[in-house]
């Protein structure tokens, strides 16, 4: 990834649904990955590895879990 990396896809977090939420919270997940390793082929050697062990996947989905309660928090959890 050349350049500044935007952390928050289009700047913000507010979303206009739960579903919205989860969507973003998987791409800021792939973002966070992409800053910590920028090496894209490095990226892609590591995919196999961390794509069959189910340990190394379910950290993953702690990590957008995180991610989608952060947003959803942001949201005010999609109240008026």
């Amino acid at each position: 990834m050349s350049g500044l990396v935007q952390l928050v896809p289009n700047r913000t977090l507010l979303t206009n649904s739960p579903k919205e939420s989860r969507q973003l919270a998987m791409k800021v997940a792939r973002v966070v990955i992409e800053a910590t390793q920028p090496d894209t082929s490095r990226r892609e050697r590591l995919r196999p590895a961390y794509a069959e062990d189910p340990a190394l996947l379910i950290a993953l989905e702690q990590n957008v879990a995180l991610e989608f309660a952060v947003i959803a928090a942001a949201n005010n959890y999609w109240k008026k």
